[in-house]
Formats: C-alpha cells, sequence, structure tokens
C-alpha cells in the first residue's frame, strides 16, 4: 500500500468545495481546507505508485476549482 500527502492549490474561495468533493473519491482517506500556501490538504491511498499517479491525474486533478497539486509520498525510512 502506498501512501502520500496531496497539497492542493484552489481557485479564491473554491477551498471548501474542492476538499467536500475530493472527500468522496475511492481512494481518499482524508481532505481537509487549510491556511497557508496551500488550500487543501488530501491524504490518499493505493496498492501502488502507478495506482496513486491514476487517483491523482485522472480524479482528484479533474475537480473543478483546482489549479496545482502537489503529491508527496510518504516513506518509512
Amino acid at each position: 500500500m502506498v501512501q502520500a500527502y496531496i497539497l492542493i492549490q484552489t481557485e479564491v474561495g473554491k477551498a471548501a468545495a474542492v476538499a467536500g468533493e475530493i472527500s468522496d473519491i475511492t481512494g481518499v482517506t482524508l481532505a481537509e481546507d487549510v491556511t497557508g500556501p496551500y488550500d487543501v490538504i488530501v491524504r490518499a491511498e493505493a496498492n501502488n505508485v502507478d495506482e496513486l499517479g491514476k487517483l491523482v491525474v485522472a480524479s482528484i486533478q479533474g475537480v473543478e476549482g483546482i489549479t496545482r497539486t502537489l503529491t508527496c509520498p510518504i516513506v518509512h525510512i
């Protein structure tokens, strides 16, 4: 299982709506609107890195109001 945090920037005023819509996507375990340089932080999981990439590109980036994403895979060192 691969887990990651996805940091999202949105259009002005869209953070809550984006977080709400993303929280319903399969593979997303948490979606919170926050303050700071990013507007939404998502925790997601998938079976492997390829599936994680598909989740981000095909599902999350398709949500209206998102302008940029940064995916940060979780590592256990």
